[in-house]
């Protein structure tokens, strides 16, 4: 067993959430819907699993603290399961932390069995992906789901995909073998901001959320943060008549209700060239 019970009580019935670090997070999507759950709720520490037998710490090192020259302390990268309630008393918890490099079958068994031991009524994965898809358009929802009726509930791409797997779809295709429905989330985030902080896909996953779940979540300052980094990308686009021509080709190809925009790429950046155009007028460098 690689983990510890911190001996606190859960919630009835929570939603467990998972958002561990690791794997694909286009625009941070998790990372921030995760933030957002947990400064909103208070929550404790209900077990916490050994970095030792999962982590590769030299390719995620432990975090030296340091004041005056003194080591302070040292923070290991672990998986945590954290409980709470939400603002009406509805049950969340959260695995949060890094995703093991190593033993994701038995680690998943033992995700399990805190799962059915908190009597969770509903695992959920959040993720994020690159799509061709225009910020100018609402973030569109994608699902891997336990069952087709979960599936339909929050949209899916049709047809049969081979893709590699996260570790939330490891532990949700566990936990259904243990009876407990399981749902991913992922928000499709335009591939030219894929790599840097796009907080309209984290509004997105939450609104998926609380719908699919009932979970309350203020989205008031993250719609605002989202809005205007909107408008920053507009002034972007603008400036760039490159840029400007494959969003008008990613908003026809989306207005028209192509599943897979395909945009021809002759004379157009490539979205590497347009993420390290935007970071950099993020950041200021570009006028």
């Amino acid at each position: 067993m690689t983990f510890v019970r911190r001996g606190i009580d859960a919630p009835e019935h929570p939603v467990l959430i998972v958002v561990l670090e690791g794997w694909v997070d286009a625009g941070f999507a998790a990372a921030t819907a995760a933030s957002v759950l947990l400064e909103q709720n208070a929550t404790r520490t209900y077990a916490a699993f050994a970095g030792d037998d999962l982590i590769d710490y030299r390719a995620r090192r432990p975090q030296l603290r340091i004041r005056d020259g003194v080591r302070r302390r040292i923070y290991w990268p672990e998986p945590r399961l954290r409980v709470g309630t939400d603002p009406l008393g509805l049950g969340i918890a959260l695995l949060v932390g890094p995703e093991p490099d190593y033993r994701w079958r038995p680690f998943a068994a033992e995700v399990t069995e805190l799962a059915l031991e908190i009597g969770t009524r509903l695992v959920v994965g959040l993720g994020g992906f690159p799509a061709p898809t225009p910020h100018t358009r609402k973030i569109g929802i994608t699902t891997t789901a336990s069952d087709a009726a979960l599936a339909r509930q929050v949209g899916f791409v049709p047809g049969r995909l081979g893709v590699p797997a996260g570790i939330a779809d490891v532990l949700g295709a566990a936990c259904t073998e243990a009876g407990i429905p399981s749902v991913g989330l992922w928000a499709r985030v335009p591939h030219y901001s894929a790599s840097s902080l796009f907080p309209a896909a984290a509004v997105a996953l939450l609104e998926a959320l609380a719908q699919l779940t009932g979970i309350q979540v203020d989205m008031s300052e993250l719609r605002h943060n989202a809005e205007e980094h909107l408008r920053q990308v507009d002034e972007l686009v603008a400036k760039n008549e490159e840029t400007a021509a494959l969003a008008r080709e990613l908003e026809r190809q989306f207005d028209a209700g192509v599943g897979t925009p395909v945009v021809a790429e002759a004379n157009l950046p490539s979205a590497d060239e347009l993420a390290a155009e935007l970071e950099r007028y993020l950041r200021g460098e570009l006028s």
